[in-house]
């Protein structure tokens, strides 16, 4: 699943990101952290050390599972910031602005933060342990070992279908517009850590099948994360956001479509 990126694209993509940050009302340590996951992942797939923390490669012949599953979380924290902060920079700017008002930014954004990343990491989590699943499956059935493909092909017709889904729309929509899941002030007020809860589940709930795509492309796939983030920016910030998402499912299951019927050919 390799998009057809030259290495110009994915800087001037990465650039984009980082000019975005800057722009937004956020923390400096926001836009700082996300041109520092962009630096890690671009010299880590540079150096060949990316593919170490592939989940492929911690799963066959690799570490023990509890030795895999915290190296696997490493990359993909990096993955996170890199991809899902940019996406997330008007609610995190919402969130940095009222707290600024408050004079207590520090604390409350490391809580804000930390409850979103858990979010993530749980999913990710979870993730991994399913492909470490998957793949005890895969080995004890040669018919579907000797057909990946159909494996492929499935992930990315989930992720172009579920583009289309009501609960697709409804947390699109709650990242597009903060105000209702980051309330300032008033009754509806809660924790800083409880709304980086809520922010991070909006996300999930809006991106889990894009990231899915992540997940199983790896960390060492630079040109997947640069085209992935695009999308899930654009959807967030941009103006026709809900087509976008619309327009990305069309894609995904046309590739999906085109694996299926590639691969059930070379068969």
């Amino acid at each position: 699943m390799r998009p057809v990126m030259s290495q110009g694209r994915v800087q001037s993509a990465v650039i984009n990101g980082v000019v975005a940050a800057a722009s937004a009302s956020v923390s400096p340590v926001v836009p700082a952290a996300i041109v520092g996951a962009w630096l890690i992942a671009i010299l880590a797939q540079g150096t060949g050390n990316a593919a170490f923390l592939h989940h492929h490669a911690l799963i066959e012949g690799g570490p023990p599972l509890w030795v895999a599953a915290p190296l696997f979380l490493v990359g993909w924290q990096v993955m996170i910031v890199a991809m899902m902060w940019p996406a997330s920079l008007a609610s995190i700017g919402s969130f940095t602005a009222g707290e600024s008002l408050k004079g207590h930014l520090r604390p409350g954004l490391a809580s804000f933060l930390g409850s979103y990343a858990l979010v993530w990491t749980a999913y990710g989590l979870l993730a991994f342990l399913g492909d470490v699943a998957l793949h005890h499956v895969v080995d004890a059935t040669p018919w579907l070992a000797a057909r990946p493909w159909i494996i492929e092909a499935s992930v990315v017709s989930v992720a172009g279908a579920y583009q289309f889904s009501p609960l697709k729309r409804r947390s699109l929509a709650a990242c597009r517009h903060p105000a209702g899941v980051l309330p300032a002030a008033g009754p509806q007020r809660r924790s800083s850590f409880a709304m980086g809860l809520d922010l991070g589940a909006a996300c999930l709930g809006s991106s889990w099948a894009l990231m899915l795509l992540m997940f199983a492309e790896g960390f060492a796939n630079v040109e997947w994360m640069a085209a992935l983030t695009v999308v899930m920016v654009y959807e967030t910030t941009g103006r026709h956001g809900q087509r976008a998402a619309s327009a990305a499912g069309i894609l995904l299951l046309l590739f999906g479509a085109a694996l299926l019927s590639t691969g059930a050919g070379a068969a």
